[in-house]
């Protein structure tokens, strides 16, 4: 792959925000709202942050080559602290704010983090919880003082006093700085992210300023992303997504990075703002989803009747009015009125009623799920992507957008398929390294820049997107040789409002499985309307009527999935509504909510081997943490319930 050579004054992120600061001085770069109330500031007002941070980090001794933590919720500040690391020729390292200390230790340490910049007090004492592990962090920095007052340690600093001594220091050490800045490459690293660790310890991937902004530059382009866009900023900062939506993307297109106040305002600020730009896994377009549905039990017949009356023609006539089909004088009335009556309602509602470009990634989407939102005139797409990558491998053109792949390879990637059947891909995105690990580095990317991707997947043949059909080392075969991919079956049962999880098993076995949560959302919401009593979690996933209802969601996807012949061997013949959510702080899923198979299939083998072995109820006992760290255990007796399954079609049959 040729190397391209970047735009003059943009080979760094401290460039491309100084380039912004001349064409866009007055223009919106970053909005947060804090006490109800939205406070904005322009690329000018944001950039004298930066710099002035900069020049205090420097004041206390951070050095090029140092690594610098970044803890806490989206919020401009945080975001300024990892431009103000790379003026100081420093790396940024963001963290999960949701990891507990323990989780913590291991990318400080492993990263070799000097400086840790923290969002909040729940933040900091964590860092104070297992200081004497981290013995190369030598200083803190925390953001917002609430709680602070008393905390007295000589490593702690306010941001707002280190800012304050940058702006005093400032013509003494600024020119050091911006020497600093001038001599830094377009491959010199920008960042490290740590990769969730689904299936083993975090790994540090190491990524250039090239990857960033090239990826950033090639992707911006493939949307026609503008400077007046507006993006909501409240996926994980340590998730490479953002990274690249509310850093990359944002410094080269100059648009607008908007944070939410908390986690529990953000679908209330998500209306606010009205993004026009909107990224998403499947987890909230699934909790949206519920959302909806569970306010339409609630309402009266005449609404349920005109919003399943109308739902029905956004789904013939929305997608093909998306992608510019020819579609009747008489069906774009219907859809007029519809838009006008429900559409357009139910999308202010849900806070999308700007986007002009949506994508969803890191999970597969189920289809069903995917035509909702598409139907309703959002133009939501799927790209496919990793941290490697610098997120983009695939994207799915406007025009061209099916629910089955994930597009087309992204500006500046190749693809290719080994003979197993995984993907390969190589990019300007690629990344440098595993930092100081250099085995993985090698088993991940050979000599000439092609990377393992680990998923097994084929191009289509007509339309030339990929298709993912499941991480590699999870698709296997049944008993009888048929394919089995648990992902495929997973996201038609996720697909239903009340299944909030799903785990399938059935690689060489005669049957297969899954494992559910319940939506305590939706099912509590059902209870409540069916005068249901129910004191937790666990009494409510065990109910019978639960258990039915569980049953008809399952035998529906069975009804799907054998229309499928080359995956119908997949329908879930028995399952067992776990007693339990499965729960980042229980090991069972990373901080991005991916479920660690390994982990649960070993951690409830017991119950596994029971619906294989017959028996309709299993007594399990189960460790768990409790949201102050405490260990416990949890008993229950579960019932394993059967499921009817329809014939199996054969390949041969479809051909």
């Amino acid at each position: 792959m040729i190397a391209t050579a970047p735009q003059e004054g943009c080979e760094t992120l401290p460039k491309l925000l100084a380039r912004n600061v001349l064409r866009y001085p007055n223009k919106p770069a970053y909005r947060e709202k804090e006490f109800g109330i939205w406070q904005c500031w322009t690329w000018s007002q944001a950039a004298t942050e930066i710099e002035d941070l900069a020049c205090g980090l420097a004041d206390m001794g951070l050095e090029p080559g140092d690594s610098v933590a970044i803890i806490g919720r989206n919020r401009p500040a945080l975001y300024w602290a990892m431009i103000s690391a790379q003026m100081c020729g420093a790396i940024p390292v963001p963290l999960y704010q949701d990891a507990v200390a323990e989780e913590m230790i291991y990318v400080l340490d492993n990263s070799h983090a000097r400086f840790v910049i923290a969002g909040d007090q729940e933040q900091i004492d964590k860092i104070h919880e297992v200081q004497d592990q981290i013995p190369r962090v030598e200083q803190m920095i925390y953001h917002d003082p609430r709680g602070m007052r008393k905390y007295g340690a000589p490593n702690l600093s306010d941001m707002a006093k280190v800012r304050a001594k940058g702006r005093e220091k400032r013509a003494e050490i600024w020119p050091r700085l911006q020497a600093l800045q001038a001599a830094k490459t377009y491959d010199d690293t920008c960042v490290m992210l740590y990769t969730s660790g689904t299936t083993g310890r975090p790994k540090g991937v190491v990524l250039s300023n090239r990857n960033i902004i090239e990826t950033s530059k090639n992707s911006a382009e493939f949307d026609n992303l503008r400077s007046d866009e507006d993006i909501l900023a409240y996926l994980p900062m340590a998730w490479v997504g953002d990274f690249i939506f509310s850093v990359g993307q944002a410094l080269w297109t100059g648009f607008c990075v908007n944070c939410p106040e908390s986690a529990e305002t953000m679908q209330t600020d998500l209306r606010e703002i009205g993004p026009t730009y909107f990224f998403a896994p499947p987890r909230v377009f699934e909790n949206q989803l519920t959302e909806v549905m569970i306010r339409m039990e609630d309402a009266s017949r005449s609404k349920k009747w005109l919003f399943h009356y109308y739902m029905a023609q956004a789904k013939a006539i929305g997608p093909r009015l998306l992608d510019g089909e020819s579609v009747g004088l008489g069906d774009r009335i219907k859809y007029f009125l519809g838009n006008l009556f429900v559409y357009g309602p139910l999308k202010n509602t849900l806070g999308l009623s700007r986007v002009r470009v949506g994508y969803t990634a890191g999970e597969a989407i189920g289809p069903e799920l995917f035509s909702f939102y598409r139907s309703l005139g959002i133009n939501l797409k799927q790209l496919y992507g990793q941290t490697e990558a610098s997120v983009f491998i695939t994207q799915q053109p406007d025009g061209q957008v099916r629910s089955d792949t994930v597009g087309v390879p992204s500006p500046g990637v190749e693809l290719k398929m080994a003979d197993s059947g995984e993907v390969f891909y190589r990019s300007p995105g690629v990344f440098v390294e595993y930092f100081n690990n250099p085995e993985s580095t090698a088993s991940t990317k050979d000599a000439d820049g092609w990377v393992a991707t680990g998923d097994a997947g084929f191009i289509d043949p007509e339309s030339g997107h990929l298709r993912i059909i499941d991480r590699a080392k999870d698709v296997g075969k049944m008993s009888d040789g048929a394919m089995f991919a648990p992902k495929y079956i997973e996201n038609k049962l996720k697909f239903f409002p009340n299944i909030l999880e799903a785990v399938a098993f059935g690689n060489d076995r005669d049957m297969c499985t899954a494992f559910l949560n319940i939506d305590m959302t939706a099912v509590g919401n059902w209870a409540e309307r069916n005068n249901i009593a129910y004191s937790s979690y666990q009494e409510l996933a065990g109910h019978p009527r639960v258990l039915e209802i569980m049953r008809g969601h399952v035998e529906d996807v069975n009804v799907s999935v054998a229309t499928d012949p080359m995956l119908s061997g997949c329908q879930v013949h028995r399952f067992v509504v776990l007693h339990k959510q499965l729960d980042p702080d229980d090991g069972e899923m990373t901080r991005t909510q991916k479920v660690r198979r390994i982990v649960v299939e070993k951690k409830f083998s017991d119950i596994l081997t029971a619906m294989y072995d017959g028996k309709s109820e299993i007594f399990t006992e189960t460790e768990v943490t409790y949201e102050d760290g405490r260990k416990g255990k949890i008993k229950a007796t579960l019932t394993i319930v059967d499921a009817a399954v329809q014939p199996a079609q054969k390949l041969e049959a479809a051909e």
